[in-house]
């Protein structure tokens, strides 16, 4: 008798745990593991935006997702990163629109010489676009949203005040910062970020298009002594941040629910972390001695005229391809115009 209550017991227990174990498993659900792969060195401030971001999904979703962060190019190289996405190599990515050249012809509008003078109205402008025309370049991947950076000037080791200083000049470029460079009257040189201060230490190049923050971020300022104020030919460059299609499928929907408004506060703070970067860059570069020269309103228009056909050039390739780049160009003016 003893024998058969003991038996009955160990069975009511051994239930009992099986019970516990299967509410225990449906009462926390299985952590969602993410990778981010994107470009920028450990304590850049666009890195620490990035690692921000990440933070903020892990906090709000309450541990369910995690995300690991690749930076400077280790899981996937700059130029690969949005393929790297497609395929899966990461479960997101950040990079620059112009590091795939052709790739986004549309979206080229918002890196044209329009004219920026802040990062924020960059940063708005360039997600504004997307959801007022969803680009099918950009359908292979779940758009996030776009950050970019503030106005993309000339910093040299010499004095640009005229078009004349520019010639015989090599100046560092890429995307269609080189037709940028090229209509000027300078020779446009296509390196790597990470390869363009020994390339002005060396005297390789003259100088490089780019915003005020790479004076500090890269050190620019250490080896250039000059920067150009052409406010009204500067351009920016557009950073994506995507994810691959089927790891946004795999969210559940109260957690996709979760990262689409974080993306929405990031287009912001986005633009925020990049006028504050250009600040310190500035800074950076004024208490090395180097000269911030602006441009006469006469030369701004000189340098307007230089430009124009790199504005005609995107509408005429757009044109080709069939797309709508004379409404996108449209846009982006009357936007800047108002903001």
């Amino acid at each position: 008798m003893k024998q058969i209550r003991f038996i009955f017991l160990a069975g009511c227990v051994a239930l009992a745990a099986f019970c516990f174990s299967v509410s225990s498993s449906h009462a926390q659900p299985k952590t969602i593991s993410l990778t981010y792969s994107h470009f920028w060195p450990v304590g850049h401030p666009a890195a620490n935006c990035i690692a921000d971001w990440a933070k903020e999904v892990q906090k709000r979703t309450n541990g369910r997702v995690t995300v690991t962060i690749y930076p400077g190019g280790t899981l996937t190289p700059a130029d690969r990163c949005y393929d790297g996405v497609v395929r899966g190599i990461s479960s997101m990515g950040s990079s620059a629109l112009s590091y795939t050249r052709g790739r986004f012809p549309l979206m080229e509008a918002i890196e044209l010489p329009l004219g920026y003078r802040d990062a924020v109205v960059a940063t708005d402008l360039a997600n504004a676009a997307y959801k007022k025309f969803q680009p099918k370049e950009l359908s292979d991947v779940k758009v996030m949203y776009f950050q970019a950076h503030g106005p993309g000037l000339f910093h040299t080791k010499k004095p640009v005040r005229t078009l004349e200083d520019l010639k015989g000049l090599k100046i560092r470029s890429t995307g269609l910062g080189a037709k940028i460079v090229a209509a000027l009257g300078a020779t446009p040189v296509a390196m790597t970020m990470g390869e363009i201060y020994d390339a002005l230490a060396k005297n390789v190049v003259d100088g490089s298009t780019g915003p005020l923050a790479s004076l500090e971020g890269f050190k620019w300022g250490e080896v250039v002594k000059y920067t150009t104020e052409n406010f009204g030919t500067s351009y920016t460059a557009v950073f994506f941040v995507v994810m691959n299609k089927n790891a946004w499928a795999g969210l559940p929907p109260d957690i996709q629910k979760i990262v689409e408004a974080i993306n929405v506060e990031w287009i912001s703070k986005s633009g925020a972390v990049w006028n504050k970067y250009d600040k310190a860059g500035k800074d950076f570069a004024l208490k090395l001695g180097n000269k911030m020269i602006p441009l006469s309103k006469e030369e701004e228009e000189r340098w307007k005229k230089k430009v124009a056909p790199v504005l005609e050039g995107y509408l005429k390739e757009t044109k080709k391809k069939g797309l709508p780049g004379e409404e996108m160009l449209k846009f982006c003016q009357d936007f800047l115009k108002k903001n």
